[in-house]
C-alpha cells in the first residue's frame, strides 16, 4: 500500500476512531486501526467488539493498493505534530511508514486479516426513524442513563417501538427520562443501546442516516459513516407504570431564572431545597455543613400554604439544559413522591430527597 493523504483528512478520521479503539491492553488488533485502499478510495474501521465506525474518502491519492493496521492512538499522535499539508503513507516490509518532508515514522503491523469483522446492514431490517428526531430525543434521555449498574440493562437507553409511537427511555433508578414520538410503525420493537454508543452516535450524525438492526447489532449509515453497536440483551423496566397517572399541582415555571436561582444555591450543595408559597418561591441549600445558600423569586403560585420539595439538583439542571423552550411545567403530588418536569413530548420523573 503507498498513498498520499492531506493530513487534515486523515487526522479527522483518526479522531473520530479514537472512542472505537482498545485503550487498555495495545497488544489486542482491536487498539489497531484497520486501512485498505483500492478504487481510489480509502476505508478505515476501528472497533473495540462492542462498538464499531467505518469511513470511507476519496481524498486521497492511491499509488499502490492494499491493506494495513496500526495502532491508532500512536498513529494520531504521529500525524498532530506533522504540518499542514500531504501526508505519505507507505507499508514496507510488515510496517507502516508515514513520511512528509524530512521526517519519518515507522509503526508495527497486525495481520489485517486478523481483523474482526464489521456486520453488514445489507438485507437486514431497517427501523423508519427521522434522523434529526433521532439524535434530538438520544440527547434528552442520555443524562439519565446509569453507568456501571450491576443491572446491566440501565446502561443504556430504550427505543421502544409500537404501532402508533416510539418511546425513548432512560433511568438511573433515582430518575426517568422519556421521549414520546407519534408515529405510524409497521412492525414493533424494542432495543437496549449502551450508552457509549449512543454518546458517539451524536457526535457522528446529524443527518440523512439509516437505521438497520438484528438479533445482536444495531447498524447506522450515511453517506460517510458506518456504525454498529452491540446491544444489551436484558428486560428494560416497565417505564410507562414509573411516570404517575394523576397529578396534585401543575405549575408553569421560566427555565432561565429557575437555572439561575438552583445555580447560585450549587456553589454550596447539590442538593436543593425548592418551596413554592402563594407568592414567592425559594431555593435553600441542603448542607451537612455550616454554610448555607438562599435566593428567592417572586412568581404566583396556587399553593396557600408552602409546599417543599428537595432535589438533586443536576436532575433538574439536566432537564433544563435539554430543552429549547423558555417555560417548563412541573407537575407535583406530595413532598415524598416522584415529581415530573415536562416539556412538549419530554417528560423527567424525578424521585426528592426525603427530608
Amino acid at each position: 500500500m503507498i498513498i498520499t493523504i492531506p493530513k487534515s483528512v486523515i487526522e479527522n478520521i483518526l479522531i473520530h476512531a479514537g472512542p472505537f479503539l482498545e485503550k487498555k491492553d495495545t497488544s489486542q488488533i482491536t487498539s489497531h486501526v484497520y486501512l485498505h485502499a483500492s478504487n481510489n478510495s480509502l476505508t478505515l474501521k476501528a472497533t473495540d467488539l462492542e462498538i464499531g465506525f467505518m469511513v470511507n474518502t476519496t481524498e486521497v491519492n492511491i499509488t499502490q493498493d492494499g491493506s494495513i493496521t496500526a495502532n491508532g492512538k500512536k498513529f494520531l499522535d504521529i500525524v498532530r505534530i506533522l504540518k499542514d499539508g500531504d501526508i505519505n503513507l507507505e507499508v514496507k516490509n510488515n510496517m507502516l511508514h508515514i513520511s512528509q518532508a524530512h521526517s519519518n515514522f515507522k509503526l508495527p503491523t497486525f495481520s489485517y486479516e486478523e481483523f474482526p469483522k464489521f456486520p453488514s446492514y445489507e438485507g437486514k431490517p431497517r427501523i423508519s426513524i427521522e434522523s434529526h428526531t433521532l439524535i434530538e430525543s438520544l440527547k434528552k434521555i442520555t443524562p439519565a442513563i446509569d453507568t456501571n449498574n450491576p443491572k446491566f440493562e440501565l446502561n443504556g437507553a430504550l427505543i421502544d417501538i409500537q404501532k402508533d409511537v416510539i418511546n425513548f427511555a432512560s433511568t438511573d433508578t433515582r430518575r426517568l427520562a422519556v421521549v414520546h414520538i407519534k408515529k405510524q410503525n409497521e412492525r414493533e420493537l424494542s432495543l437496549i443501546i449502551p450508552k457509549k454508543a449512543i454518546i458517539e452516535i451524536q457526535k457522528l450524525f446529524f443527518d440523512n442516516i439509516e437505521l438497520y438492526y438484528d438479533e445482536t447489532n444495531l447498524i447506522i449509515h450515511s453517506q460517510q459513516y458506518t456504525f454498529f453497536t452491540k446491544l444489551i440483551n436484558g428486560k428494560f423496566p416497565e417505564y410507562t407504570r414509573i411516570i404517575p397517572k394523576e397529578v396534585a399541582h401543575t405549575l408553569l415555571l421560566p427555565k432561565a431564572v429557575m437555572i439561575d436561582s438552583i445555580k447560585q444555591i450549587t456553589t454550596i450543595s447539590s442538593d436543593v431545597k425548592i418551596t413554592f408559597s402563594s407568592n414567592l418561591i425559594s431555593f435553600e441549600s441542603l448542607s451537612d455543613d455550616n454554610i448555607e445558600a438562599k435566593t428567592e423569586i417572586n412568581f404566583t403560585t396556587p399553593f396557600t400554604t408552602p409546599f417543599s420539595l428537595a432535589i438533586n439538583s443536576r436532575y433538574l439542571l439536566d432537564f433544563l439544559n435539554s430543552i429549547n423552550s423558555s417555560e417548563f411545567t412541573i407537575s407535583l403530588n406530595e413532598s415524598n413522591l416522584p415529581f415530573v418536569l415536562t416539556d412538549e413530548n419530554f417528560k423527567t420523573v424525578v424521585m426528592p430527597i426525603v427530608i
